[in-house]
């Protein structure tokens, strides 16, 4: 028995399922947030927009690695849903499609009464027309906890087909784990907190976020030590694993990129200074500015190594 590790899908696939299951959590965060927790328009606009911009940019690294304008169509058309049900990469752009329209519905209101918004030249002038208006108070306000939902359904719906996109390859024993959908997901919202802390933290600024702030920090301590179990159980169902799966585990547990970078940077640490944040307290924001920025970090190097590691075992 022999083995080599994969080498089509590197880093270009890391850094969209990064971007995918970060923009899509975030804006479900962002949502759920203002329609549940407190009516915050300016974390709405912030974390829409970035949203979208992350899951843009994310899809777009899919389609140049595509190579196939013809693919990238079919991917795009709903139609694709009925012709290859089967594939999750066709679920999953339609996800992401429907995840930034019902995105930017939701934040429209919000955009068309910001005065900041209104004063960009191009964007501004959209924004004051009848049409636009009428869209933002007739449907987006009227609907607008409907629309809230429809965007939250769709962007669960892209966090988890990040980690069904692996799982769906059975050649690769590390991905083709039941346990991957699980963890991309918990990792996706993990670091939409830590990038929305950030954004609490060092961009909006407000004091009356204080409760929201506390409310992050506390999820995201939950979500880190569920990473931290789902982890631990990979490890013991690598190594007594197949071929692939133990080949696999040699290539992660031995390599101080994974065991530094990722479990100790990114998930250890940051759960011992958002814990601590979350029983004592901190006086300033660094710490929690640190723990959300490795976070962030640790969320990207995940995918990485995912990718780094995937190992094909012969005979196939």
């Amino acid at each position: 028995m022999s083995y080599t590790t994969q080498t089509v899908w590197t880093w270009w696939i890391a850094v969209y399922l990064y971007l995918g299951g970060l923009g899509a959590a975030t804006l479900v965060v962002t949502f759920l947030t203002d329609m549940y927790l407190k009516n915050h328009r300016t974390l709405v606009l912030w974390g829409a927009f970035s949203g979208i911009v992350m899951l843009s940019i994310g899809s777009l690294m899919l389609f140049i690695h595509l190579l196939d304008p013809r693919a990238v169509l079919h991917v795009i058309n709903p139609l694709v849903l009925f012709r290859q049900p089967h594939a999750w990469i066709a679920w999953g752009t339609q996800f992401i499609i429907w995840m930034m329209w019902w995105g930017l519905f939701y934040a429209l209101p919000y955009l068309v009464q910001s005065d900041r918004a209104r004063k960009v030249p191009l964007l501004g002038a959209v924004l004051r027309l009848k049409l636009m208006n009428k869209l933002s108070n007739k449907c987006c306000l009227r609907f607008h906890k409907t629309i809230g939902w429809l965007a939250t359904i769709n962007g669960i719906g892209v966090a988890v087909y990040t980690g069904l996109l692996l799982q769906s390859f059975p050649a690769v024993a590390l991905w083709h784990n039941p346990g991957v959908p699980l963890l991309f997901t918990v990792s996706a919202f993990s670091t939409a907190l830590a990038y929305l802390l950030l954004l609490l933290n060092l961009v909006i600024k407000n004091k009356d976020d204080y409760y929201v702030k506390v409310f992050y920090e506390r999820t995201d301590t939950m979500l880190i030590a569920g990473e931290l179990v789902i982890l631990f159980s990979f490890f013991h169902y690598m190594a007594a694993g197949n071929e692939s799966a133990f080949r696999s585990a040699q290539l992660l547990w031995q390599d101080m990129g994974w065991l530094i970078g990722f479990i100790g940077l990114g998930l250890i640490v940051p759960f011992l200074l958002e814990l601590k944040g979350v029983i004592k307290g901190w006086a300033r924001r660094l710490p929690i500015v640190t723990a959300s920025v490795l976070v962030l970090a640790g969320g990207y190097l995940l995918r990485h190594y995912f990718m780094y590691a995937g190992v094909y075992a012969h005979p196939w």
